[in-house]
């Protein structure tokens, strides 16, 4: 958007002033020549002025006019170069922008702005030889750097480092890929709504599962284990099957503290495929162990009569035809099997060794969370290894506390586990409460509903859980203790870790690599406007479209975006789209943009672009130049395509007219020639996204200057500048 030339304020408050000046010198002048006037005198002056008034005000107006065409010289020629220089020279104090003033107006401001070219060439001759000395110094870690790059690129599992917020801090190539294949909408986002530094991946996986295993996790360091660690297996959005192994990030421990916990690591393996397999071979065995026992009985049978000598000849035949044909049955059977032609059975979960103790703290917690009942452990065995699904199991335990609480008015539980007696390998888990009797048909209905957990339905089943365990579960009543329980059979496990004998010394600890900055923060519990501006990620982008008038059926045709995060510009996490716009797009924009029709011929439409778009957006502050145009071509769109943008939004125009409020121009091109940023691609929706986000960037600490840090703040200040106003 272009925008016109402005006069200055102040130009209007100076030839305001001097005109009101002027007229109350004239009136002053007047008066006093009227009363020193006799009345003949005065009539006399009247009658000669009188005649000649029109003259006398056209060379006042004539007079006036040369005067405010004199005081507006003087000030584009004194005032406004001055404050053009400061607001210039203000850019390259607070930002990294290098580049040389161009001397105008008086000769002071010339000689002034020449200083300021030499104060900036001595500045950037520091500059130099300071960064000279860093890389030296930072070489070292530059080399340990590309060496974990390399080792990251080569692994072939994926690999993501979250903080305690779950907000995404590394990933490789590989990481990319694997959620690459698990977007809902491979063909318009790529994955990259899902994965990106800075990104929540919670997006991904149930919060309570993550959190589940860092309990494990943090229980396991408190024990003092050496390689504390967890897994799971989940099912994602898009129906992929993902094992997934957690291990802590630790920070060093001070003298005479342990460790504490500031993140974590999650290697991905999509088990898809591998369970498919699995239960397609379960099923193939399956089938044909229940198919020949039929074709075996038969066989047998047909054997039993010929063992009989004085059998005929022809029932011998026919008995021996009837095993030819079971045998060939049998033969077509196996072979068909082997094709693959049998179904998939239920997946198999894999399992993961736990501490029981550790199992019953997390489930008494668990429980308290869930039902608000007291809940307490009794005869714990603490050595006790069991071979478990444990968040599956846990919400069993608080599925069945909370259907006790809510329709047998049971206010106390008890969890009991100690081996099984008879049945090696295997122990009891016993779920106790006092209360009034249970009857068996009760009891298998719990056991065959669907599981519904603090208000959140869940598809498995009490005996799914079970089956997941190759357990068993009843229900059983103590009357001496006037007590009952339900009781599961569960595997036991060979124990898998043992606490670390002593700790280690200074100076052998695994080394370090990096120091990442947003180990350092955590989610706020203020609100996003009273958040600082560095602080925040944002979604910067723009759009290309048919035409400038969306509320007269012009349409987006592309859509570009890119990130900012922890104050630094992700260029390789992007977004960017192209859309189908069912119109034609005008002849006359197509040398602008440089899409032709041909070019989102086939490609999706804006119903399907917009959701991954808003995906790829979550969390985020919405950053665009002249803000107003984007958003109202998307909000045109949010009932079509079923998504609404709330983001909290900023403006680079406004906010350029904020901070330089006496420039000529907010244009895009001129703010990025102030700030010295190589303008490429411009009006295509991906560059002119690049180009907005280096532009936000170096506003962010000339903001700050003005006293404006919070979010908040930046939109207030912004809605009160002249191009607020414009609307589409």
């Amino acid at each position: 958007m272009s925008s016109a030339k402005k006069t200055d304020p102040r130009q209007w408050w100076l030839l305001g002033t001097a005109g009101a000046a002027s007229v109350l010198w004239l009136l002053v002048t007047a008066g006093l020549l009227w009363l020193t006037l006799e009345p003949a005198a005065r009539q006399t002056v009247w009658c000669v002025l009188g005649e000649r008034a029109v003259l006398v005000l056209l060379t006042w107006s004539a007079g006036m006019g040369a005067i405010a065409w004199g005081l507006k010289r003087w000030f584009d020629h004194w005032v406004t170069p001055s404050v053009q220089l400061a607001e210039e020279a203000q850019v390259l104090l607070r930002t990294d922008v290098v580049r040389e003033l161009k001397p105008k107006g008086n000769v002071e401001t010339r000689v002034l702005a020449d200083l300021f070219n030499q104060l900036v060439g001595q500045r950037e001759a520091l500059r130099t030889e300071m960064d000279a000395r860093v890389r030296e110094a930072a070489h070292g870690i530059e080399q340990e750097r590309g060496r974990l790059a390399a080792l990251m690129s080569e692994l072939t599992q994926s690999v993501v480092v979250c903080n305690l917020d779950g907000r995404i801090l590394l990933y490789n190539n590989r990481a990319r890929m694997q959620f690459r294949a698990l977007s809902q909408a491979p063909g318009v986002a790529g994955g990259a709504e899902l994965i990106g530094l800075g990104r929540s991946i919670y997006g991904v996986f149930d919060p309570k599962l993550v959190e589940h295993a860092l309990d494990n996790i943090r229980q396991r360091m408190a024990r003092g284990a050496a390689q504390p660690s967890a897994q799971f297996v989940t099912s994602t959005p898009s129906g992929q099957l993902l094992r997934v192994q957690m291990a802590p990030v630790r920070a060093p421990a001070e003298a005479g503290e342990a460790e504490s916990l500031t993140g974590f690591v999650m290697m991905l393996d999509n088990i898809t495929r591998d369970f498919e397999a699995e239960s397609a071979k379960d099923q193939a065995l399956h089938t044909l162990t229940e198919r020949s026992r039929a074709t075996l009985a038969s066989m047998q049978a047909a054997l039993d009569m010929l063992d009989y000598p004085d059998l005929e000849a022809a029932m011998r035949e026919r008995f021996l035809g009837v095993i030819r044909d079971e045998t060939a049955s049998l033969s077509q059977r196996i072979g068909d099997l082997e094709k693959g032609s049998a179904e998939s059975l239920k997946t198999r979960w894999p399992l993961e060794d736990m501490l029981g103790e550790d199992f019953v703290s997390a489930a008494l917690r668990r429980i308290e969370a869930v039902t608000t009942l007291p809940v307490s452990a009794v005869d714990v065995d603490g050595s006790l290894w069991l071979k478990i699904e444990s968040f599956s199991l846990m919400q069993a335990l608080a599925y069945l506390t909370g259907r006790l609480s809510d329709e047998f008015e049971v206010r106390f539980v008890q969890l009991r586990l100690q081996p099984a007696a008879g049945a090696e390998g295997k122990c009891w888990l016993d779920l106790i409460w006092s209360g009034q009797a249970m009857s068996t048909e009760t009891v298998m209905t719990w056991e065959m509903d669907p599981m519904t957990v603090g208000g959140d339905s869940l598809r498995l089943t009490v005996r799914d859980v079970v089956e997941r365990h190759n357990g068993a579960f009843w229900f059983e009543r103590e009357r001496q203790r006037h007590q009952a329980f339900f009781r599961f059979l569960l595997p036991l496990a060979r124990p898998q870790e043992a606490p670390s004998a002593q700790a280690p010394a200074a100076g052998d600890s695994r080394p370090e690599y990096y120091d990442f900055d947003l180990f350092k923060t955590t989610e706020q519990t203020r609100s996003m406007d009273e958040r600082r501006l560095a602080d925040l990620a944002y979604t910067v982008f723009d759009t290309e479209t048919t035409g400038l008038n969306p509320s007269q059926g012009d349409e987006i045709i592309q859509i570009g975006a890119t990130r900012i995060v922890n104050n630094k510009l992700l260029r390789q996490e992007c977004f960017e789209q192209l859309v189908n716009p069912r119109r034609l797009i005008p002849p006359a924009s197509i040398p602008i943009h440089g899409i032709s029709p041909e070019m989102v011929m086939g490609k999706p439409t804006i119903d399907q672009v917009l959701p991954a778009f808003h995906a790829f957006a979550r969390d985020t502050v919405l950053v665009a130049h002249n803000a107003a145009f984007d958003m109202r071509f998307m909000q045109l769109k949010e009932q079509q395509s079923g998504v609404s943008f709330d983001h909290p939004v900023l403006d680079t125009l406004l906010l350029s007219a904020l901070v330089h409020p006496n420039q000529d121009s907010h244009r895009l091109e001129a703010i990025a020639e102030r700030f010295n940023i190589k303008v490429v691609g411009r009006h295509t929706a991906m560059g002119d996204a690049i180009v907005t986000a280096e532009v936000f960037l170096r506003l962010i600490p000339l903001l700050a200057e003005k006293g404006i840090h919070t979010l908040g703040q930046a939109r207030e200040a912004a809605q009160k500048t002249y191009y607020a106003r414009i609307k589409y």
